[in-house]
């Protein structure tokens, strides 16, 4: 069993920088990859940037250059730097681990970029 929960979401003005946090917890030894979602209103979720268990990185188009996903040294933490911010950045956004072959999800952490 894994547990993730994030943090560091609010609100901020476009052109503005935030940073998510997403602390696991539980076997953590088993995480694959990690990764952060995003759900916008009305919209389905989707995909923002993943990272696996060996460091290799992955970006939605729209992100690569703005969000950089990083994770502490002792793999329990993942971040989410993200700068340039635009309305359509606004969202809950979700961490999610790949582990033990299931996926996790934690609750989620509204961001709102105003314009």
């Amino acid at each position: 069993q894994v547990h993730l929960v994030e943090s560091g979401g609010g609100l901020v003005q476009a052109g503005g920088s935030l940073r998510l946090s997403c602390a696991a917890s539980g076997s953590i030894f088993t995480i694959r990859t990690t990764g952060w979602y995003r759900q916008a209103p009305g919209k389905q979720r989707e995909s923002v940037a993943t990272i696996t268990s060996g460091g290799i990185t992955n970006y939605a188009d729209s992100m690569k250059g703005r969000f950089t996903i990083s994770r502490d040294n002792g793999l329990s933490t993942v971040y989410l730097q993200m700068n340039s911010l635009r309305p359509e950045d606004t969202g809950v956004y979700y961490c999610n681990a790949f582990a033990g072959g299931r996926p996790y999800w934690g609750q989620g952490t509204q961001v709102t970029v105003s314009s």
